[in-house]
């Protein structure tokens, strides 16, 4: 109730819902009170950014629903969902130069700018296959929560970034890390640093949520926890 407490609830336009129920599962697993909720946070996220289509990248409603539906998905667990730390969401129509490391890109949080920035083509291509672990929209997102959570003093703020400090320590065990890369259940790039790997588990944590509550439980249930995530069979 405290999560999910609105003195006026908003909708969606119909074309919009329609987009929601032909293209997001997560929305459709939810219960129809939930819906509602998740529907007027998509809503509001939508009015409360700046959509920016560049390289001939025209912005319509179908870019705008599934881009804040997934930020809407990743803090369905949170009272705080509109992520202070992002402004702008910047979308090309495929791989872009980034300017952060001179190189092309599928995606990147840029907090100096306050702005996440997506190739379309590869952000559509991470619902395409909605259980082999890979999305860019979730990915980048969870980077974007990550920061928020260190910024914020909200409760779920803390929770996340405490949850983050424990899995660190849980991480720090040979046997876990080892067990998880023998797995091959996450991909290599998730060991690159601790802020990919939390990217990363995310995405499978999402996608694969039955199979990562059998194979790494202690680490799925502390995702679940930073989340708050207790809804749509998680």
């Amino acid at each position: 109730m405290f999560v999910h407490f609105y003195l006026k609830k908003r909708t969606l336009k119909p074309n919009r819902k329609l987009i929601l129920v032909q293209q997001f599962s997560f929305y459709k697993k939810l219960s129809r009170k939930h819906r509602s909720y998740f529907e007027h946070r998509v809503a509001c996220f939508i009015d409360d950014k700046e959509f920016i289509g560049r390289d001939g990248s025209f912005v319509d409603d179908e870019k705008k629903v599934l881009i804040a539906a997934t930020a809407v998905m990743l803090t369905f667990g949170m009272r705080n969902y509109l992520l202070d730390v992002v402004e702008k969401i910047i979308i090309y129509p495929d791989v872009f130069y980034s300017t952060i490391n001179k190189a092309n890109h599928k995606g990147e949080f840029n907090p100096m700018v306050k702005a996440l920035v997506f190739s379309w083509k590869d952000f559509k291509e991470g619902y395409a296959i909605e259980d082999d672990n890979l999305n860019l929209g979730i990915h980048e997102f969870t980077h974007a929560i990550h920061l928020n959570s260190l910024k914020s003093g909200d409760t779920a703020s803390i929770i996340f970034s405490d949850g983050f400090k424990e899995l660190q320590e849980i991480l720090k065990l040979r046997n876990v890390r080892d067990k998880m890369i023998e797995s091959d259940y996450f991909r290599d790039y998730a060991f690159t640093n601790q802020f990919e790997f939390l990217a990363v588990v995310v995405e499978n944590f999402i996608e694969s949520p039955k199979d990562f509550k059998v194979y790494f439980p202690e680490i799925y249930y502390k995702l679940r926890q930073m989340f708050n995530f207790r809804f749509a069979g998680y």
